[in-house]
């Protein structure tokens, strides 16, 4: 993929806009959000653990940005901070993936309203359209990850999910952002698959970014968090009021693990998408494995989109075994690959997609690749594809 380095415009946005402009991932990774060095201070402070905070007699919340722990924590706009400057843009941490994209549906979009969401995309994000919004009047559609796409005319929002989960197809986000923009649409893109060293949305033409910060953000499968990313003031005041009333907001010890687990962010991606390519390239020599799907693959049909729009390719792939007691007897043949739903942790795990309600066929599984030894990794998941033959 292209590894140049991607420099964050001046804008401006974020606590420490600019800061670390022009250096490498693994930089920006371990310094992002940092306080200034002051002796005797640890690197990242500890978490603040507050639901009052002492007040000025007089001044009441206006002397300090610390008022109450629901809009206020240190340690979660410490996150924030560094969140900001790897997606290059204004950050609000939620308490989920769910909760953060929730909020931006609910915030943004009123009766009459559009809004086009992938039919490839995250099951929960499908049902909350149907069985929510479609009841509170939004006009809701759905377009494949991959295309074609409807008119955007009367459109309020676009939400794009690329890579899409589980089925990894990807979708060119400057083309469909001017398209979409063209009509009068925001553009928001769900960048949880790549993360923000796979792609930067913002810098593609994105209005919002939205992510599970719960995968590989974070990767230690330790925490549930969700964020929204973006450059428009007004965008932010809006969502940060939304979380204010609802209250959907990360405890501050979450934030603190996860602030904590961005330093090895560039550590932990290279290591899986080599595993990735390196499972990627065993699966495609077996009969016995139909379906794969990984986008660093030269003959994936993403390849040619991921090739000028990512800058790295995430360690999650896809394929088919056929049924579902074969996947389970590939499951219990593992030694390195635990079943479990979620990706973008240490561990290698992998799940039948169909049980948890996406649109897959009963033998369809996501692996998402840890950082085990690679060829650890691919031999055991060779035995134990020939174990459940």
């Amino acid at each position: 993929m292209n590894d140049e380095r991607d420099p964050r415009p001046g804008d401006g946005s974020g606590a420490e806009a600019g800061s670390w402009d022009g250096y490498g991932d693994g930089t920006r990774s371990v310094h992002a959000g940092l306080p200034a060095p002051e002796p005797g201070q640890p690197f990242l402070p500890g978490p603040v653990f507050a639901a009052p905070y002492h007040l000025d007699p007089q001044a009441g919340p206006a002397a300090s940005p610390n008022g109450y722990g629901r809009p206020d924590n240190p340690t979660r706009r410490a996150l924030e901070a560094a969140i900001g400057e790897l997606e290059g843009g204004d950050c609000l941490a939620f308490s989920s993936g769910q909760a953060a994209i929730s909020a931006l549906l609910l915030a943004v979009l009123r009766p009459g309203d559009g809004v086009v969401l992938p039919t490839d995309g995250y099951f929960p994000v499908r049902a909350f359209a149907t069985e929510t919004l479609a009841q509170l009047g939004v006009r809701v559609q759905f377009a494949p990850t991959a295309g074609p796409y409807p008119s955007f005319e009367g459109v309020r929002l676009l939400l794009l999910e690329t890579p899409a989960n589980p089925g990894l197809d990807v979708c060119d986000v400057a083309e469909l952002a001017e398209r979409a923009h063209a009509s009068g649409a925001l553009v928001a893109v769900d960048n949880t698959t790549a993360t923000p060293l796979g792609q930067r949305p913002l810098d593609l033409g994105a209005d919002l970014v939205v992510a599970s910060g719960t995968k590989a953000l974070t990767g230690h499968s330790d925490l549930l968090l969700g964020y929204l990313a973006t450059r428009s003031a007004e965008l932010l005041d809006l969502l940060r009021s939304w979380r204010a009333t609802t209250g959907s907001v990360p405890g501050a010890f979450d934030a603190w693990l996860a602030h904590r687990s961005l330093a090895t962010l560039d550590l932990r991606l290279a290591r899986q998408s080599a595993n990735a390519a390196a499972v990627a390239a065993a699966l495609s020599q077996r009969a016995d494995v139909t379906g794969l799907r990984w986008p660093g693959l030269v003959d994936d049909p993403a390849y040619p989109v991921v090739s000028r729009q990512m800058r790295r390719v995430p360690g999650v792939l896809s394929f088919d075994l056929g049924d579902a007691d074969r996947v389970t007897r590939f499951l219990r043949a593992s030694r390195l690959v635990f079943a479990a739903t979620s990706f973008g942790g240490l561990h290698t795990s992998a799940d039948r997609r169909a049980q948890w309600g996406d649109d897959t066929s009963d033998g369809f599984v996501r692996l998402s690749c840890g950082v085990e030894d690679g060829a650890d990794l691919v031999a055991d998941i060779t035995a134990a594809l020939d174990a459940s033959a």
